[in-house]
């Protein structure tokens, strides 16, 4: 997910001036939060107008162009925000993930390495470059960098859900249904990890359960029973994704 860079100015302007400018900020955030990303592309569009040598806003605009799956585009401004500042970690993880919706794995891999790089305790950039590496197919290594990112910050529900995806698709289910169970429990709105549950359960049987589970699914979040969503856009492991297959056309079928 791209991370939003705090703005700021070079040169200060007149005090008028930067009320404009700061309205314009707060707007593009407040559009952000309410999913406009169209919206806050403008008002970013706005601030560079001004200020075209803000790494910030060039970093920011790229995210709200990437949220409209605009990724070439928000490439050219996360390449224009790393030539503005070339030592800050959030342009580099932001292009990343632009790079990941391109598929274009092995250079997202580097864009999160240089984020390391600079902050080696970063959790979302490990978590990212997981996320690539699974791209790439080297389920082993996203492993590993599944669980480095939950070791840095054990609040990070996305790494740790990642983390269990990854050992089912590794062949190590029961410990995969563990994690499962485990994230259900502490995050019971989380709809990600019981379509997850869903799925596993099913596979083995426990088709009660299953179904249980599945019925909240639908109710937090309807797009997983969306079999191409949760393979290109969420980007579960073919194993996971698979075991959903099945029970998704079981349940059509009864």
């Amino acid at each position: 997910m791209p991370q939003a860079s705090a703005l700021t100015l070079s040169n200060p302007p007149v005090e008028t001036e930067i009320e404009a400018v700061k309205s314009l900020f707060d707007r593009a955030f407040e559009a952000t939060s309410h999913g406009d990303f169209a919206t806050a592309e403008t008002y970013w569009t706005s601030i560079l107008e001004r200020y075209p040598d803000n790494a910030a806003a060039w970093s920011n605009r790229g995210n709200a162009r990437v949220s409209q799956r605009k990724l070439q585009e928000a490439l050219e401004d996360y390449n224009q925000a790393i030539a503005l500042a070339p030592e800050r970690p959030d342009p580099y993880l932001n292009r990343g993930t632009a790079l990941e919706g391109l598929q274009q794995w092995e250079a997202a891999i580097a864009d999160y390495n240089k984020v390391l790089a600079l902050e080696p305790n970063d959790a979302a950039a490990y978590n990212n470059r997981g996320n690539a590496k699974s791209g790439a197919g080297d389920w082993q290594g996203a492993l590993a960098d599944f669980q480095q990112s939950a070791q840095l910050n054990p609040g990070f529900a996305m790494a740790r859900a990642n983390c269990a995806l990854a050992l089912y698709q590794l062949g190590q289910p029961e410990a995969a249904i563990h994690q499962f169970r485990n994230l259900v429990r502490k995050y019971p709105q989380f709809a990600d990890m019981r379509a997850a549950l869903a799925a596993a359960l099913w596979s083995q049987g426990q088709r009660g359960e299953a179904e249980s589970q599945w019925v909240a699914v639908v109710g937090l979040d309807p797009r997983y029973r969306n079999l191409d969503w949760v393979e290109r856009i969420r980007r579960w492991p073919p194993a996971m994704a698979n075991a959903l297959a099945q029970f998704l056309t079981l349940q059509t079928q009864r």
